[in-house]
């Protein structure tokens, strides 16, 4: 595949997606699509679930990334890859390489989850730690390739890069010929522009959403300035989409071809992961969420049929963790309380007998009796419930008071 320079030529074409979609035969799976009775109910037409998280290597990054890597010349390949990644695209790189013969170096940030550290070296690269964000190792990975003649390997902003994503969306469109809207997370653009690509090409009549984090939303300000347009220090747990920058490439895509880019919140975000989870029996990290976030969080605005592409599901274990506690505290089915009571015997037991009378199933019980902050006959308890929701979360905290608490948080 070439690299059209050209304004008047679009820099990846229908063509390009379907040769890479030949190219991938044998290679990706041609993933899953599930339906969601409880969104579908929600949004009042049919939702599917795209399952890239059920893709090799986790995601769909894979596709994009063999692509890239298949069409380099021989002498290229001879001299190797590089590329930078916390995570998807590592692996991917990583298995691609290793499926065609080439040797591959990948950096990745000293922080990257360990279980992302340990795949990657699995599917044959070598890992290097560099720096402690992906900005960081973009630099170091580009400094190597200047240094050893490695190819470097953009986790997006490349036209075969893009071809290849853009295979999602000719499966979408196998799948579920009537889709009517497809919502999509975005990162650097990727995905979301080869999406685009292969679908209005063939469905113009297809809504393409794409749904941001939003302490890392680039693309709203850059579509309203006509240009990438930097975000300083994107923030959000969702890494496969923290991106501070569009890319080039795709960012001339999805500004010709995507209808509408939504920004979703933390909350909305860890209670969509914990909606797929519990209601679909999915495993999805945040950023393969940000679809379910959105339709979530706006339901009447989306027309269906619907389909949402769950982009990947390496999640850490750790951050799961908090996740899904954070996505139970949204909906109100985890509290953590602070309060004070009288150091005495059987002071705690009384506490945990209004907490039974109220229905909240403790976790987790801190008891703190020696502190500076308090008095000399006060002791601090900070406890972690399971509840039913708002109301009942509310009715947890009047009880507690009506008892003579002091809640303090």
């Amino acid at each position: 595949m070439s690299y059209r320079t050209a304004d008047s030529l679009p820099p990846v074409t229908l063509d390009d997606v379907r040769g890479a979609q030949k190219m991938l035969t044998g290679v990706a799976r041609v993933t899953a699509m599930e339906g969601s009775r409880h969104l579908s109910q929600l949004v009042g037409a049919p939702v599917h679930f795209k399952c890239e998280n059920l893709q090799r290597t986790g995601s769909f990054k894979l596709r994009g990334a063999y692509v890239r890597i298949a069409g380099l010349l021989p002498q290229e390949r001879a001299a190797g890859v590089v590329a930078a990644s916390a995570g998807n695209h590592a692996q991917g790189v990583a298995l691609a390489s290793s499926l065609l013969g080439v040797r591959s170096t990948v950096f990745m940030p000293k922080g990257a989850p360990l279980p992302k550290i340990s795949a990657t070296r699995d599917y044959g690269a070598e890992v290097r730690l560099y720096g402690q964000v992906v900005d960081e190792t973009l630099v170091a990975a580009q400094e190597y390739a200047a240094e050893t003649g490695a190819v470097f390997i953009h986790p997006f902003d490349h036209p075969d890069i893009i071809a290849g994503q853009g295979t999602v969306g000719l499966e979408i469109l196998e799948q579920c010929p009537e889709v009517r809207t497809i919502v999509v997370g975005i990162g650097g653009g990727g995905l979301a522009a080869g999406i685009a690509t292969a679908v209005k090409a063939l469905r113009p009549d297809v809504r393409i959403v794409g749904v941001q984090a939003a302490g890392a939303a680039a693309f709203p300000p850059s579509l309203a300035a006509g240009h990438p347009v930097a975000v300083d220090n994107p923030a959000t747990m969702a890494d496969g989409i923290k991106v501070g920058r569009p890319g080039d490439v795709p960012f001339r895509i999805i500004g010709d071809l995507v209808d509408e880019v939504r920004t979703v919140t933390e909350d909305e975000l860890a209670t969509a992961l914990l909606l797929c989870l519990e209601r679909a029996k999915l495993v999805v990290e945040p950023a393969g969420a940000s679809p379910v976030a959105a339709l979530l969080s706006d339901p009447g605005a989306f027309e269906g049929p619907v389909v949402a592409v769950l982009s990947g599901g390496n999640v850490d274990p750790v951050l799961l963790q908090r996740v899904l506690r954070h996505g139970m505290a949204a909906q109100g089915r985890y509290l953590a309380v602070r309060l004070r009571l009288t150091d005495r015997p059987g002071a705690l037991a009384t506490l945990l007998g209004v907490l039974s009378v109220v229905d909240a199933n403790v976790l987790d019980v801190s008891h703190v009796r020696t502190d500076p902050r308090l008095g000399l006959t006060e002791a601090e308890v900070e406890l972690h419930l399971e509840t039913k929701g708002t109301a009942h979360c509310v009715e947890v905290g009047q009880a507690l008071r009506e008892a003579g608490y002091t809640v303090i948080g």
